[in-house]
């Protein structure tokens, strides 16, 4: 079992956010700055730091990309952030001011865009910025790379390829920018690692000197040239015109009226399009349409009963461009599928949810009896903006589960298209249990006002915005963790789940919503969260509370398991303050329908500075033990023995009927 983490009193408090004027550099470029504007503050504290920038950029590069191309990014990520800098300072100008302030902006800013060069796309989102290849600066037939160094530096070079990208970060900050390992988690943050003390640890177990990060070898400023391949050079220049010449004479082909494939639109139906049942698919006037009020009669409620809504229904134009997407997309659409959701082409005519006008888009949803699809365009049908085309796993949505489809996400809000049971909409903070729910409007065809987006990644967790759907007598409380549907939250044992309702589950929700991040574009179908424990604390700490929080998926695979530890929200931070994850699996059937029970424990400093090793497990368990730096056995489900800071323990619970169970993990 891996060490239990501690949990002093203000072990969940959220942190706010960095401060960034901490560990610069002080320069005397800015030493009588009072009327420059934020362009020119900005410019100056790059220009003159210019070298140092570029190296910080060339060492948290990935090393994948190789020497050269790793030279020039360096180079643009910093002469990219001096427009971004300088609109961040115009309306900070007390701390505008400030040169070594300015230079930890634009160094922050290179230490951001360097990271995010490693990352994956994002998903269910339309692009924040269109990733073209810049102008500058580019170097045509040569390549430039740093001067050749020792050993030292070549065994440097493998150790920072071999590490991550915080970590590499980290490595650079506290290495090379001198910065106290507090400054450089600071930074880091804000520069959005999720976690900066993990990257730090990394980058402390392979510690380097100033001076060898600081030595030519590592200097993108300072380069040798050499030639590119020139015989590939000239078969390459020989390929690109002969490619030339036969686009030209296809695109001719193509364009021709009659049976050439050419229109406007993010793309066009393939050529398997002709076989008949394929033709059927991508038909508008075969798809299915239910009734308005069907669903009053039908047997069951899920998305099978949902009637064809929206304003452009009878657009057979768009509707075309929606199915020949979907068969076929073209290079111009951004597509996105939650984990393990097939992507293919219908099998069939697909059932229309909805077509319709949202803000600048049309957007339209089918349902294939497996998948939601989404498809948005520009409102002018402007193939120049693209297309949007999502795909997520609805099959056995029940009442519950098919009551809203994301119809918009953009701009940090999101819009709901409701199910015609649902009779009212609201808008609940769950950090704020007391607070009363606001009125969500919505239109005449079901599509709500926009609401914020949950927040997400490492930023701070002030409000957690949940939709509120009732019908009739039943409250339903969902989330948005970034798929096509809402997530369902509940309350209550794993063999029996209930609604989320009452002052002391949200009270409980208030303080888990936070850690729903951790699932987010996950798949997840539903979160149940399950007190299954309450312990007295020792020296009079008051009373804690222990939770299982488990994230059901569609697919019926991967599911989460979070096990919480809540201290009496005076020692914690208070009522908002999220709980402390004790443990955390995937794929563990703990906490679950089929294995409802769930030990786990953690390291718990008291007011008076004393540590003590807690554990908590359901009511099947009768009795706990812990083994290795703590040793000790208790009677019953609760355990509480004195520890010592970083002891490493290993907790087993035993079962009524004589079975041994390691602790969540």
């Amino acid at each position: 079992m891996p060490p239990l983490r501690a949990v002093p009193p203000s072990a969940a408090r959220v942190p706010g956010e960095p401060a960034e004027r901490a560990g610069v550099l002080r320069s005397g470029a800015g030493a009588d700055d009072s009327g420059r504007t934020g362009a020119e503050r900005a410019e100056a504290a790059l220009t003159e730091h210019y070298a140092r920038l570029v190296r910080i950029g060339y060492l948290v590069l990935p090393p994948a990309l190789g020497r050269d191309r790793r030279v020039l990014a360096a180079h643009r990520i910093v002469q990219r952030s001096l427009p971004r800098v300088a609109r961040a300072l115009e309306p900070a100008a007390a701390l505008g001011r400030d040169p070594g302030c300015v230079y930890a902006r634009v160094r922050l800013w290179v230490v951001r865009a360097a990271l995010e060069a490693g990352l994956p796309p994002r998903r269910f989102a339309l692009p924040r910025r269109v990733r073209l290849p810049s102008p500058l600066p580019q170097v045509w037939g040569l390549r430039l790379f740093p001067q050749s160094g020792g050993a030292d530096g070549l065994a440097l070079e493998r150790a920072l390829a071999g590490m991550s990208g915080p970590g590499r970060a980290a490595q650079v900050l506290r290495g090379l920018e001198g910065l106290a390992d507090e400054e450089v988690c600071r930074v880091l943050g804000a520069a959005g690692v999720a976690e900066p003390r993990a990257a730090l640890a990394e980058a402390g177990a392979r510690a380097a000197p100033h001076a060898l990060l600081a030595s030519p070898e590592f200097d993108p400023c300072s380069l040798q040239a050499r030639p590119a391949d020139l015989l590939r050079r000239r078969r390459r220049v020989r390929t690109v015109w002969t490619g030339l010449a036969a686009l030209a004479v296809c695109g001719t082909l193509v364009l021709m009226p009659g049976d050439g494939l050419g229109g406007p639109g993010a793309s066009t139906a393939p050529l398997y399009s002709r076989h008949p049942a394929a033709e059927q698919a991508l038909d508008p006037a075969a798809l299915r349409r239910v009734p308005e009020g069907f669903w009053q009669n039908a047997s069951r409620e899920d998305f099978t009963v949902w009637p064809a809504r929206g304003d452009r229904t009878e657009d057979s134009r768009l509707l075309g461009r929606a199915l020949a997407t979907w068969a076929r997309p073209g290079p111009a659409v951004v597509s996105s599928a939650t984990p393990r959701t097939p992507a293919g082409p219908p099998m069939g005519p697909p059932q229309l949810l909805y077509a319709g006008e949202v803000g600048a888009w049309a957007v339209v949803l089918f349902h294939d009896g497996l998948r939601v699809v989404r498809y948005a365009e520009s409102r002018e049908a402007d193939p120049s903006r693209g297309a949007v085309l999502d795909f997520a796993r609805v099959d056995g949505a029940d009442e519950v589960a098919s009551a809203a489809v994301v119809v918009q996400r953009r701009a940090g809000l999101v819009r709901y298209l409701t199910a015609p049971w649902v009779r009212g909409t609201a808008v609940r903070d769950l950090l704020d249990p007391r607070g009363a729910a606001r009125p969500l409007p919505r239109r005449a065809d079901g599509v709500t006002d926009p609401l914020p987006v949950p927040p997400s990644g490492a930023a701070g967790c002030g409000s957690w915005p949940a939709l509120e759907l009732r019908d009739g007598t039943a409250v339903r409380l969902m989330t948005d963790l970034g798929e096509l549907t809402p997530v369902r939250l509940t309350s209550g044992t794993p063999a029996a789940p209930h609604d989320v309702s009452g002052p002391a589950e949200r009270a409980s929700w208030a303080r888990t919503a936070c850690l729903l991040r951790s699932v987010r574009s996950h798949g997840v179908r539903a979160v149940n969260s399950w007190p299954y424990a309450e312990q007295s604390l020792p020296e009079g700490g008051g009373t804690a509370l222990w939770l299982c929080t488990r994230a059901e998926t569609w697919r019926g695979t991967g599911s989460r398991v979070l096990a919480q530890f809540q201290a009496p929200p005076e020692l914690s931070g208070g009522s908002g303050a999220p709980g402390a994850v004790a443990a955390r699996a995937e794929g563990s059937p703990d906490c679950g329908p089929r294995r409802p029970r769930v030990l786990a424990g953690v390291l718990w400093k008291s007011g008076a500075g004393r540590w003590y090793v807690l554990a908590a497990g359901s009511r099947q368990f009768t009795a706990v033990s812990a083994a290795g730096g703590v040793q000790g056995r208790a009677r019953g489900r609760l355990l509480a023995l004195p520890a010592r800071a970083g002891d490493r323990v290993r907790l087993d619970g035993f079962l009524a009927g004589g079975g041994r169970v390691r602790a969540l993990r």
